[in-house]
């Protein structure tokens, strides 16, 4: 039977990240609330130029929260392969709560890829709900795939 099962494991390389990065896989943003406690949140999002853009509606408490401080945490991850990209972040606000901005077009790349061919039914009738653009731009990222234990953690 061999170890099939367990899939590639180790490190993902540059190609397998971004690969991985651009299917429909929820992001968990971590940040970091008005007395320090950590609040997490899944997100859409989508990895582009070197950062995850997500995008936030005007009263998400995890983007007043970017705002306020600009470290955060993303992990994106699955079952299955057990993919997983892990990224300490810094947040750079690219747009303030608005309409129509250059949010609009992520959004609608985002609603395609998550949705399919009716993302932009989800998405059309909510375009006049001011939203917040952040790109989360990692300082520190780890990844992983496959079912075995990192060789450090077999240590004793």
């Amino acid at each position: 039977m061999g170890d099939d099962w367990r899939g590639k494991v180790g490190a993902m390389d540059t190609d397998e990240v971004v690969a991985f990065l651009r299917e429909p896989v929820f992001a968990r943003v971590a940040t970091l609330d008005e007395q320090g406690w950590p609040y997490v949140v899944p997100v859409w999002h989508e990895w582009n130029d070197g950062a995850f853009w997500v995008i936030g509606r005007k009263k998400s408490r995890w983007a007043l929260n970017l705002e306020r401080d600009r470290r955060c945490a993303v992990t994106v991850d699955e079952y299955g392969q057990q993919r997983k990209v892990v990224a300490q972040c810094e947040a750079e606000l690219i747009e303030t709560p608005n309409v129509g901005g250059q949010w609009v077009e992520i959004a609608r790349r985002m609603s395609e890829r998550y949705l399919g061919e009716n993302g932009p039914e989800y998405l059309e009738p909510t375009l006049e709900w001011p939203r917040w653009l952040f790109a989360l731009r990692p300082t520190r990222v780890w990844t992983w795939m496959g079912n075995d234990w990192a060789p450090s953690y077999k240590e004793r």
